[in-house]
């Protein structure tokens, strides 16, 4: 099936008289792009979205079906927007011309001119994100049949039913239906359709094919509360955490989020987390609700970013997506709805305490040259003030810290006999502190004597410039992070590195 739409598609682009068919390869309805022919499809393709990929990439190959499946969707509606895709590894003037940085990188080329995809990584998303940044904000749906239609193509729909399209409610509703991206908006002002779908007039309906199936906005027509609702509602009481769902619950407008690690396979879902929905739904505009599986191995970075193990599932955590990602456990691993509830509502009223992740003191910590910190021990060494203190937080599976440790061995060999400077390091991803949150590994911070002034470390992670950097207390010019790298960062949907 998939070789005969790539052959129509074919055909149909030959006879565009776009560019050349032996220019221009299709694979599943999406072309290859290369440094020969790039230039020449953005110059004769108005809309041109396209991938920068690396084979290797696992996330690449996630999205490469659905995106496959967007492209042949819109061929098949005659849509004037093709979607490319860049094997990275190979055109290497094309990444580096197009500053790619991580895989995969999605372009969207207007009249030739790029600008950054932000939508999801379904083909409904990618369908929906590309449509909105060609056309209306909001389509005008005129008859009972264009707004069925509408609806059965779109598995989540915002329709807006305004009598006058000049009105302040109107206005706020094409403002949302332009900021966000990865939704589709319909707009119905005829009095006959409003009468149809028993509709009041400056309603705003969310159509959607779980819980409620539809979702009706009651509040003050302000961008930020209809937006908020889109936002909410477009989303199930309770999600199942995936490459798929990843942007919208980490983006959505709720950074409350209360996680259950369940094992699909053993029940757990069906057992302690369905007969929740009716708390879902009274916190549902404070707190999302959602899932993550214990059976999946692409899971194991979120366990160790809380501390857990696998076998503790079922279990709950509560965290707080703002700048001090603060995390929450429960005092017992009870999962009935009362103390599910009660632990919410303490949470709400800010009678919760962090939990902080920590280990055991090792008793050799201060053997070797650098000296191994622990949540426990950070502060009486850290912010001894008779001390230059260089501390590297870490990750056990970051690549760039493995890269780091022998140059920073050898740090600690050079300054082991100066009574004046530490060099210390410590696992951040097993110990927490409440002073100091860290958002990407390496991170290297010098905690400075006299003051406990606190200088990030940002020069080149070479000997002879962490040596400079020491023997200058931190007073140093700094370059900040080079071009070629990136960091590597300690949530589940990161973009793979180059």
């Amino acid at each position: 099936m998939k070789f005969v739409i790539s052959s129509l598609l074919l055909v149909a682009v030959i006879a565009s008289g776009a560019y050349a068919a032996e220019e221009v390869k299709l694979e599943d309805g999406v072309l290859v792009l290369t440094t020969d022919n790039f230039d020449e499809v953005i110059k004769n393709n108005e809309f041109v979205l396209v991938e920068f990929y690396a084979p290797w990439c696992g996330h690449c190959k996630a999205l490469a079906p659905e995106y496959a499946k967007a492209a042949q969707a819109l061929a098949e509606k005659e849509s004037p927007i093709k979607l490319g895709k860049v094997d990275a590894t190979v055109e290497g003037n094309l990444a580096e011309k197009f500053q790619v940085r991580g895989y995969p990188t999605l372009k969207f080329f207007r009249n030739g001119v790029p600008v950054e995809y932000s939508g999801g990584r379904q083909s409904a998303d990618i369908i929906s994100w590309v449509n909105k940044k060609t056309g209306p904000p909001a389509k005008e749906l005129k008859t009972v049949e264009e707004a069925e239609k509408f609806l059965k193509d779109n598995e989540i729909a915002v329709v807006g039913f305004f009598k006058s399209q000049e009105s302040d409610e109107a206005k706020a509703f094409i403002s949302v239906a332009n900021a966000l991206d990865t939704f589709v908006f319909g707009l119905i002002t005829e009095d006959e359709l409003i009468s149809h779908y028993e509709a009041k007039d400056g309603a705003v309906v969310l159509f959607k094919p779980f819980d409620e199936k539809k979702a009706i906005y009651e509040g003050e027509h302000t961008v930020e509360n209809i937006k908020k609702f889109v936002q909410v509602q477009s989303l199930p009481l309770i999600v199942e955490f995936n490459h798929e769902s990843a942007s919208k619950i980490f983006g959505g407008s709720i950074k409350s989020h209360l996680l259950f690690f369940v094992s699909k396979e053993a029940g757990h879902i069906e057992k302690h987390v369905d007969p929740l929905k009716d708390i879902a739904k009274d916190y549902r505009e404070d707190i999302l609700f959602v899932t993550i599986s214990s059976d999946e191995e692409e899971h194991q970075r979120i366990f160790e970013f809380f501390g857990m193990s696998k076998e503790e599932v079922p279990t709950i955590r509560l965290i707080r997506l703002e700048e001090d990602m603060a995390k929450y456990k429960p005092e017992s691993n009870d999962l009935s709805a009362s103390t599910i509830k009660e632990f919410l509502q303490k949470f709400m009223d800010g009678k919760l305490k962090q939990h902080l992740l920590s280990q055991e003191v090792p008793e050799d910590w201060d053997k070797n040259p650098v000296k191994v910190l622990v949540a426990s021990n950070f502060d009486d060494v850290a912010l001894d003030k008779s001390k230059d203190v260089l501390v590297e937080f870490y990750a056990p599976w970051c690549g760039h810290c493995k890269q780091l440790a022998p140059i920073y061995d050898q740090l600690g060999e050079k300054f082991k006999d100066n009574e004046n400077i530490v060099v210390a390091k410590i696992d951040a991803t097993a110990n927490e502190l409440e002073h100091t949150k860290i958002s990407s590994f390496p991170t290297i911070k010098l905690y400075r004597k006299g003051d406990n002034k606190v200088i990030d470390y940002n020069l080149d992670r070479t000997l002879d410039e962490f040596v400079k950097f020491l023997e200058a207390g931190g007073d140093v010019a700094q370059s900040g992070e080079s071009e070629e790298e990136v960091e590597e960062k300690p949530d589940e949907h990161q973009k793979d590195e180059l």
